[in-house]
Order: C-alpha cells, then structure tokens, then sequence
C-alpha cells in the first residue's frame, strides 16, 4: 500500500517511536515507562509497542483449509456419550475427541476403554467419513487404542481412511502418576503397539506429547514447550529402536497443546511449537513434515464461579489456536467444571469455533502474525528458553529421567507457586472468581455434578487458578444454606464522595471470597457506625472512606467497633506511617490494591469463625 492509496493520510503527522515514548512517559505522570512492561513467567519482557518485523520461515498446518473442530466424548454412560456426539456432528463438528476415563483430559468424567463402550458410543457415527477420532487416553494404557482399532475392523471400514490420533502417551502417564512401570519397559510396549496398527493398516499418528499436563499443572510455556520436545525425542528415539524408520518414527507422533485466554503468549507458543519440531527435523537429518498439532482450551483458566466469563475466554483461546496454526481445535465447554457438560453448553463450545471459522475466516492466511514484531519476539524468545530447558533436560538423561528425579515436578511447582501467588494477589484477575462475584448467583444445568479428585503423590497434578477462591465460596454457601451466609460490615464514613471508591473495592474483596457486604449510605460519627455494626450482626467490620476523613476519623471508629464486639476491624487502603496508631486503635488487617487478597480472606473467615 502506497501514500496514494491512503489520501487523507498525509493529513496527519508521521508516526514515530520516539515521540510515542514522549507521549507515553508524559501520561504516566512521573512513574517509571517500565511500568508498561509486563513480564512473563518464563522471565521474557513484553513490550507495550513493537516495531514491525521480518516474517521469519513458519512452519504451518500439514494441509491447507479449514482446522477440525473436535467435539468431547467424556460421558461415562456410552448411550448419553452417543446422542451428544451424534448431535455435535450433525451440528457442525468435524471429529470427535474421544476422552476416555483417568486420561489428562477427561476432568473426572470419560468414557470406559472397552470395546463394547466404544461400539455404543460410536454407534451411528461414519468414522471413514467425517470424523477423525482423537483418542485421549491414560497415556500409559494400550487399552483405548487397541479397543478402537478392532472396532473399525469389526465395521470393515479402511483403516487408512478413519484418520485416527491413538494417544499413547506413556510419559504422560509417568508424569501424572498413572504409571509405575520403567520407561523402558512401557516405551517397547508402545513401540510395539504402533508396529501392530501400522500393519492393520492404520496411517497415524500413533503416539501424542501432551503438554496440557504442564500447563495444568501451572508451568510456564517454555516448559510447556520443553516437555512436547523432549516427549517426542523419546518417543522418536524408542520407535526406532523398535525397529520403525525415523522418518516412520517422526510421521507417528503427533502434539497437544492448551491454549488459554492470553492471546499473545497462546499464538507465539503454537507458532514455536512447530518451529522447535522442525529443528529437531533438521537435526535428525529428516525432510520437513508439519506434524499434527490439537490445541485444547486450557482447563487452568475454567471458573465453576460465574461460568458463562468461560465463554470469552475460550473465545480468546480459539482465536489464538486458529491463527497460531492447529490443526485440530477442542473447546472445554464453559460448564466442564461445574460438571458433565449438556447439550447447551456443547453447543456454544461448538459454535465458539464455527462463528471464528466460519464468519471471522480465520483458516484463510496461513501465518496471520507473519510479521507482527510482537508476536515474532515472543516466538523467537519462546524458541530459545524452551531450547535451553530441552538441552538441560537431555543432559540430565532424558525426560524420562526429570519425570523419575521430580526435578520436572519441582519446576514445574516453583512456576506454579508463582502463578498461585498473582492469583492471591489479584495480579493476575480471575473474573467472576477473584474479580467481579456475584455472590447470589443462579446455579447452571450440568447432566453430572463434577467428581472430588485427589491428587497423586510425585505426581504432575491438574488444578484450576480459581480453585482457592471457590474453596471460600463453597464453605459460604454451604452456611447459607444452613440459614445465613458469612458478613461483613461496611464502616463507610463521611459523605458519599468519600468513601464510595473503597466501599466498593470492599464490596468486591470480600464477596470474592463468599463474604456478604451489604451497602449503606454512611455514617457521620464513628458512634453512628458502631451502633449500625451491633444492629448488623456481621462478625468483622471495615472502614472505607478517604484518607483525609481516615486522618480525623480512622482511629476512632476502629475503637468504637472494637467496643461493640468487633472480632477483626479491617481497614480498606495501605496504613502509611500511621499502621502503628491504627493497630493501637484496633485495626487489625487491610486492603488494597496489590494485597495478599486470599490471605486477608482466609483471616477474616478464621475470625468469623
């Protein structure tokens, strides 16, 4: 595009980093310009402006067009997993993920790895047509795999033709705790079983490196990254000592990735995935080949709290995985961890995707972020972290050997506690959970309530950053059942202007964590709002206003809701130099911005207590 394309372009001046930055630091008023630079886990600094880059080579999908919109089958009744997989194909999805029980992607629910279950719950379906089944399976067990493939002998359909992803993921399977046996053992076993299907006549691909079970476990992407890696160089190396050809090997695996509600780091992580495997191509001497790639929406970002948010963030999530350039794309749908999802909520899962294929046309470039200086950095610095932690794990004996150690465990857990801490800070906000409750919300249908799960000890285990704050929403929900929910009472001194601001930020703390707190229209006198404190009968108490009307007031109110019984006087905003006065006074907590928010809850519910 030309000047001359653009006429009333010269009517405004050009644009330049420069004065950007003047522009910038001026609004900031005084605050250093590295406050508009955001920092991943992975350590990698994310600027607020990027200039634009050089397209470098990208790996894209294995075949042009539209990718496969994978519709869940995890119900454990086959007949109910049935009639939603028949209606999801008819309705527009394109393959079926077949979830069995106990895999990475099942979330307590998933079908039986039987034959008989598998016959029943693929009843109707033409799977030489269609519908490419992906098995999720415990990556340990043959079992899944071998059921499905005497099932497509029973229905005399070419084996070439069903398109079928197996999933023997034996690492993931070490990684989670569901296996005990050595690699060793269970990598000729695997290696074993893909010779078997090849021969039927089955094309692949048989074996998957499945990262979902980092990124649910709360690693970051480099690790993501660096587990697929060093997963699919195990898996290479045990398909050839098992007597498969490496190109053989390379064409049998295949990768899964979540992808969450962070478009920038979701592209750039996809788009580094398919660069990394081509280097480990290139070093093994092998042609390029794209392998294939199923992006899932990440199961760390779902909220049981406020679950209709779930759907903007798998929205995001789609749109990341679709332009980062997967090849099959499944959508938790927004209620998977309330429960067994039903028929609504598979349908707006299924049509998450269909509206970005099929109205944003979001398959039609192959690489849209082909340039963009943003994306280009954060895929570059993605393919350099993760290199480094696939060399540091190939030193250390393999990813077998880091699965065995818990060295992979520790890391993966220091990223993890990180992430937990931001999420207690309110640093990384979970709306609907951490940000914005509705405390009186209305329940969802789901066909099953979700399972309790325990964790396996040494294990890699799944869990949701929401998880804390609902841990807290539950025990005030099981109390308003019981007749009332936990409360606590807004001080709200001085005029409206004043104190609004922080009665509202209250509002939203409190309630975050299951804590009821009812508004007023403030008090004059901290006698006034002791005497509305002993007439709540709320526990614990906290002050809002300004801090000029804290400077006159502040001290005086703690003690008189102190003397009416107060258990915890909690004050909303940073004490300054006057912590010491207020703590003499009777406040015995605060909040604000940047506070340690479920640490503050946890002790306004001991109080409560």
């Amino acid at each position: 595009m030309t000047a001359s394309d653009m006429p009333y372009a010269s009517a405004f001046p050009p644009v330049e980093e420069a004065r950007w930055r003047e522009l910038a630091t001026a609004a900031l008023k005084g605050a250093p310009f590295e406050r508009l630079v955001a920092k991943t886990y992975d350590g990698t600094a994310v600027q607020p402006l990027y200039a634009p880059a050089a397209a470098a080579p990208q790996p894209g999908r294995a075949h042009s067009g539209p990718w496969a919109i994978l519709a869940r089958v995890d119900a454990a009744d086959p007949k109910t997993a049935n009639e939603l997989a028949l209606t999801d194909l008819e309705n527009g999805a394109g393959g079926l993920q077949l979830a069995f029980a106990g895999s990475a992607g099942a979330y307590g629910f998933g079908l039986p790895a039987t034959e008989a279950a598998i016959e029943a719950a693929l009843a109707g379906v033409f799977l030489h047509a269609r519908a490419p089944p992906e098995i999720d399976a415990p990556g340990h067990s043959r079992a899944a795999a071998t059921a499905l493939a005497a099932h497509v002998a029973k229905q005399k359909v070419d084996p070439k033709a069903t398109l079928i992803s197996f999933g023997l993921d034996p690492l993931g399977g070490l990684a989670r705790g569901a296996a005990t046996q050595p690699f060793g053992e269970i990598a000729a076993h695997m290696a074993d079983a893909v010779k078997a299907l090849s021969g039927a006549g089955f094309a692949g691909p048989f074996c998957v490196a499945d990262a979902r079970i980092v990124h649910a476990a709360g690693g970051t992407e480099a690790q993501e990254l660096a587990y697929a890696i060093s997963a699919a160089l195990a898996y290479l190396r045990a398909l050839e000592d098992g007597g498969l050809s490496l190109d053989a090997a390379a064409a049998a695996i295949s990768f899964r990735i979540a992808v969450d509600a962070d478009e920038f780091l979701g592209v750039a992580k996809l788009r580094a995935l398919r660069r990394l495997w081509a280097r480990v191509e290139e070093a093994c001497g092998l042609a390029p080949s794209p392998a294939l790639v199923h992006a899932e929406t990440a199961w760390r970002m779902m909220t049981r709290r406020d679950p209709y948010v779930n759907m903007l963030r798998a929205t995001v999530a789609v749109f990341s995985a679709a332009i980062g350039g997967a090849d099959r794309i499944s959508v938790l749908p927004f209620t998977q961890a309330v429960g067994l999802p039903d028929e609504f909520a598979r349908r707006v899962a299924r049509n998450t995707q269909l509206v970005l294929l099929e109205e944003s046309n979001l398959d039609k470039v192959a690489d849209p972020t082909a340039g963009a200086g943003g994306f280009e950095v954060l895929t570059a610095e993605l393919c350099d972290k993760a290199w480094a932690l696939v060399q540091q794990t190939e030193k250390a004996g393999g990813l077998a050997a880091q699965i065995a150690s818990g060295a992979l465990k520790a890391d993966v857990e220091k990223a993890a506690a990180e992430r937990a801490k931001n999420v207690a800070r309110r640093k990384d906000a979970l709306t609907g959970a951490s940000e914005f409750p509705n405390i009186a919300e209305k329940p969802v249908t789901v066909l099953a309530p979700a399972p309790t799960t325990q964790a396996v000890a040494g294990a890699l285990a799944a869990h949701r950053l929401s998880e804390p704050y609902e841990a807290l929403r539950d025990k005030s929900d099981a109390l308003a059942a019981k007749g009332k929910r936990p409360s606590v009472f807004l001080a709200n001194i001085g005029p409206i202007a004043a104190f609004t601001a922080r009665a509202t930020f209250a509002k939203n703390f409190f309630e975050a964590g299951g804590v009821e707190a009812p508004g007023n229209d403030g008090f004059a006198s901290a006698d006034a709002a002791a005497e509305a404190y002993a007439q709540s009968g709320a526990p614990i108490a906290c002050i809002c206003s300004s801090d000029a009307v804290y400077a006159e007031q502040a001290e005086a109110v703690a003690r008189a809701l102190k003397a009416k019984g107060a258990k915890l006087v909690i004050l909303a905003g940073r004490p300054g130099d006057k912590e010491a006065a207020y703590a003499a006074a009777g406040v015995g907590d605060y909040i604000f911005a940047g506070a340690d928010v479920l640490g503050c809850l946890n002790r306004a519910w001991t109080a409560i207590a």
